[in-house]
């Protein structure tokens, strides 16, 4: 069915994604980035939306310097603002327009001292950083309010850099060009966890609109945990790079946040991402192209 889209940060690496495969699935989008709208402004944000009156609603927009907002205030502050009101507040725009939410969160909602082999939608969440209490905010924000929601939870976004202003290249894409530069790096090695490719997630995000499935929280991410360390050597054999990679504790950089040790995230819910192997082959071909 045809639908009326709106995607907050359809600049960023998830959100041009977002736009793609929503434009390709013959949807009418919109797409605002920080140029078009300012979702902290929550009064002008709200009647810009309902002039719109689009039938999803895709929260694409956060805050993610882990470690800034750890240790400044005043960034602290801005985090909790951006991950943890906004979407309550849009949250609440959709619910009165009938429209669904979707908002993404993250895997730092746990704090790594899982057993087994993850943790599932229901599990526990116990952050360790203050970037990790922000993205429980939102999640709890947007339940708290109800209608048709999902939260989705990621992991280690990685895909072609962002269109918007100061976007970055993925770790993979930066790590190899450091590679072919000095011939040697250092990765960490003590951090296990699950990826995600953002054409993967977009397409995901896609289905999981059109299935009309119920609201709640769901893990996509792409199948098979790995390290740092692990996930870069796997890389550099697809790309053919030959260079010295040295797995390192997380403890030789200087990251004011906690990371949690093992936040690796299971998809019970929903048909399983393609593996992280898979998804790196289809990274690196799209570098090539």
């Amino acid at each position: 069915m045809h639908k009326k889209i709106l995607i907050l940060g359809s600049k960023g690496m998830l959100g041009q994604e977002l736009v793609r495969v929503f434009v390709d699935g013959g949807h009418e989008v919109t797409g605002w980035d920080f140029g078009d709208i300012d979702v902290t402004d929550r009064d002008v944000a709200r009647e810009k939306i309902f002039a719109l009156r689009p039938d999803v609603i895709i929260n694409a927009v956060g805050y993610n310097a882990v470690d800034l907002c750890e240790s400044d205030a005043s960034e602290s502050a801005k985090a909790w603002r951006i991950n943890a009101e906004v979407p309550g507040e849009l949250s609440k725009v959709a619910k009165e327009l009938g429209a669904i939410f979707v908002h993404y969160s993250t895997d730092y909602v746990f704090d790594g001292g899982q057993q087994g082999d993850g943790y599932e939608e229901d599990a526990e969440p116990n952050p360790v950083s203050k970037y990790g209490e922000s993205k429980l905010g939102g999640e709890r924000s947007t339940a708290a309010v109800g209608g048709t929601y999902y939260v989705i939870r990621l992991a280690k976004l990685f895909g072609v850099p962002a269109i918007s202003a100061g976007g970055k290249q993925s770790f993979f894409a930066k790590m190899e060009e450091i590679a072919r530069e000095k011939g040697v790096v250092s990765a960490v090695d003590d951090e296990n966890g699950c990826f995600t490719y953002a054409p993967d997630l977009a397409s995901a995000t896609l289905s999981l609109v059109l299935d009309s499935a119920p609201s709640g929280v769901y893990h996509l991410v792409n199948e098979g945990a790995a390290t740092w360390y692990g996930a870069l050597r796997s890389y550099f054999g697809i790309v053919g790079v030959e260079a010295e990679v040295n797995p390192v504790s997380g403890d030789v950089f200087p990251r004011p946040a906690r990371r949690p040790k093992d936040s690796t995230l299971r998809n019970t819910k929903r048909p399983k991402l393609r593996s992280l192997q898979d998804a790196l082959g289809a990274f690196a071909e799209s570098r090539r192209s």
